[in-house]
């Protein structure tokens, strides 16, 4: 007898990581996943949809949920037939620019998205997975909880929280066989960030001194967009990666996606001290921008094109 399909709900499926991923998990030629890809605007599923082709209504279904309120998780776990086996947390909010001109309000909205909201969901879905003792979670992180990167102090730091949060969850977690796996991107390719950097490079960032927002336009904007263009992945890409975390018998805790992005991330393993990475990430950004420029060319030459996957 077959095994039923696992119900896998996945937040932000508007677009990008978790489009991709719903479609990806949806069209599983094992048919292994009934997939509920939620979003919190219902008006901008029909890219969704029309992706999902022939699977939408047979294992895919797209449901309204918005990770900030706890009546929309509720309603939205209220509609799922059974219990929700695999919980994507991928929802998530940018946010870019001298510290000076963002205001608190405005950073407690990234952390009520990208952190709380993970938490709320969790919080709503673990009952469930430890009276089954069975269950996955799946987190879509960043490098940036990793490392912290100039200007963006507020992401990175809502990707940190998320790493320490479900790190020290997972210790718990494993008594009841449930499994926590951090997915890390580096950049990653969507038409939200293209938009995001737009955005920001005529932003005015009240507060903020000329100096800084030097730095900002004329130094980080630029090596920004470089860094994208150089290695940057598609969502495909990483949906991949995702798919193959899901389908593993013993999942990772983390996994990250862009082998070539590995080379910046190991400057800060390699000096327990961390001043490796900050007095060369300052150097590279600020002092040497042109050699950036170039170490992001080899980067991006057809001999660093690692297929990444699962070890």
């Amino acid at each position: 007898m077959a095994d039923l399909p696992q119900t896998v709900l996945i937040s932000g499926c508007s677009s990008g990581i978790g489009l991709e991923l719903a479609v990806q998990l949806a069209h599983d030629s094992r048919q292994r996943y009934q997939v509920v890809a939620t979003m919190r605007d219902l008006g901008k599923k029909g890219t969704l949809e029309a992706a999902a082709g022939e699977a939408l209504g047979q294992t895919l279904t797209v449901a309204q949920l918005d990770v900030c309120s706890d009546e929309s998780v509720a309603q939205c776990l209220s509609y799922i037939q059974g219990e929700v086996d695999v919980l994507v947390n991928n929802a998530g909010v940018g946010l870019v620019g001298p510290l000076e001109g963002l205001s608190l309000a405005t950073m407690q909205k990234v952390f009520d998205t990208n952190f709380f909201g993970a938490v709320r969901l969790v919080k709503a879905v673990l009952p469930g997975m430890k009276r089954r003792r069975q269950g996955h979670i799946v987190v879509v992180s960043s490098v940036m909880g990793l490392q912290g990167v100039v200007f963006n102090d507020v992401y990175a730091a809502s990707k940190f929280a998320l790493e320490g949060f479900f790190e020290s969850l997972a210790i718990q977690l494993l008594q009841f066989n449930i499994f926590v796996s951090l997915v890390e991107p580096g950049p990653v390719a969507t038409d939200f960030e293209g938009k995001l950097l737009k955005q920001v490079s005529t932003a005015q960032f009240p507060g903020a001194d000329p100096d800084t927002l030097h730095y900002f336009r004329d130094l980080y904007l630029p090596a920004s967009r470089e860094l994208f263009r150089s290695v940057g992945q598609s969502p495909q890409d990483v949906a991949q990666i995702i798919v193959k975390v899901i389908g593993s018998a013993r999942p990772p805790l983390r996994r990250q996606t862009n082998a070539r992005y590995a080379l910046l991330t190991a400057l800060k393993a390699a000096d327990p001290s961390g001043s490796l990475y900050v007095r060369t990430a300052r150097g590279l950004v600020f002092r040497w921008p042109r050699l950036l420029s170039l170490g992001l060319s080899c980067l991006a030459c057809r001999c660093f094109r690692t297929r990444v996957g699962p070890r």
